[in-house]
């Protein structure tokens, strides 16, 4: 089985309230060094089989259409998951 990674964030213009309350929650655990946060969305995406163009492409179409809401968010990512960043992410 292949994976696609699909990463949508907040227009940089768009007010992200949750990732104020994340950066104000750093500052009072004692991680001052953060001076912003911009929290997002992630998608895995499962293929049969291995990663083709064409399944890349059809994530993309998903990713504009599906999966964002393209007036506050922009895509920022379509990728293939390899086996070895997967196992970093655990």
């Amino acid at each position: 089985m292949g994976h696609i990674v699909v990463e949508v964030m907040p227009k940089q213009e768009i007010l992200d309230p949750q990732g104020k309350a994340v950066v104000g929650t750093l500052h009072r655990l004692g991680h001052a060094g953060f001076t912003d946060v911009r929290q997002g969305k992630r998608f895995t995406l499962t293929v049969e089989g291995p990663v083709t163009s064409e399944h890349l492409a059809a994530a993309r179409e998903a990713a504009s259409t599906t999966l964002s809401n393209p007036i506050i968010e922009d895509v920022v990512g379509v990728y293939e998951l390899n086996e070895a960043a997967a196992e970093v992410s655990r």
